[in-house]
């Protein structure tokens, strides 16, 4: 992956003037067609505000309509900084180092968290070839039962594809009815395609819907035979939580999916070519375009 630094954030997006532009340049093109004269036109920024206008009639549009960024006081480059921020590290920041980094109230910073985190949600990948499947659970420490069958914690099912992408989902249970569909949704049922899991019954059903399915027995101690593993995904869930350990120290139940959205963001974009930060910044999105 090519690097982007703090010194190219600083030469490509010095102000909120370069930021607006490149929004600018992202959303429409050279000639825009301008829903009053009904016709391709140059649009010119219009210095005193975050719009454009056009050149023969003065209609105005604004690229942060639509986008997380609409009728935002924060300056655009505040959010662009932040948006470096989340992506460039393994197990992103925290609200409150956002409001330390960008000098805004904690109010400001959760909300630009919030926004940013939506932007990571990474919908409905397909995954195939080798793929584990394997379910945590996240919380705080407490006594008692650890493992499946923990009090008091929100349980995480995930899949992913080995030297490929992971889903990862806040889910009710662990019973056959609730991750059945959720590998069936993301795992086509197709030659070359076999899925790994532990000796968990809710698994059972795989192999009659059409998927080759080989289990790991924990219970037994074995963790590992010649390609059946979870130790891939087992990586992944070390990530997050020691990330939510770490940097989030405390996360609920509530909040929990968007923050796992960030996390699985970062692990499907990290062999990626272009910078995660420009991949951030390319879901960008408004409505008027």
């Amino acid at each position: 992956m090519k690097r982007f630094t703090m010194k190219d954030f600083n030469t490509e997006f010095p102000n909120d003037d370069a930021c607006l532009e490149w929004l600018r340049q992202r959303l429409y093109p050279e000639l825009i067609e301008c829903p009053v004269c009904e016709a391709p036109r140059r649009f010119h920024r219009v210095k005193t505000r975050k719009v454009y206008e056009c050149d023969r009639c003065g209609y105005q549009l604004s690229p942060t309509a639509g986008s997380i960024f609409h009728k935002s006081p924060t300056p655009l480059r505040s959010w662009f900084y932040a948006m470096f921020l989340m992506s460039s590290t393994r197990t992103g920041i925290s609200a409150k180092q956002l409001e330390r980094e960008l000098g805004v109230t904690y109010k400001t910073a959760w909300r630009m968290f919030t926004q940013i985190r939506k932007l990571m949600g990474e919908g409905g990948a397909m995954l195939f070839g080798e793929i584990e499947a394997d379910e945590t659970y996240i919380g705080g420490k407490r006594p008692g039962k650890r493992g499946r069958g923990a009090a008091g914690k929100t349980i995480v099912a995930g899949i992913v594809e080995r030297g490929g992408k992971a889903v990862v989902q806040v889910v009710p249970n662990v019973q056959a009815k609730t991750l059945i569909p959720i590998l069936q949704e993301h795992i086509p049922a197709v030659p070359g395609t076999v899925i790994y899991t532990d000796e968990m019954p809710s698994y059972n059903r795989l192999t009659s819907l059409g998927y080759a399915h080989d289990t790991v027995q924990h219970a037994a101690k074995e963790y590992v035979r010649g390609a059946v593993h979870t130790q891939t995904i087992d990586g992944l869930w070390s990530n997050v939580k020691r990330g939510i350990d770490g940097v989030n120290h405390a996360v609920s139940p509530h909040h929990l999916q968007g923050y796992l959205d960030s996390y699985t963001f970062r692990y499907n974009h990290r062999d990626d070519e272009a910078p995660m930060f420009q991949t951030l910044l390319g879901r960008v999105s408004s409505e008027v375009k």
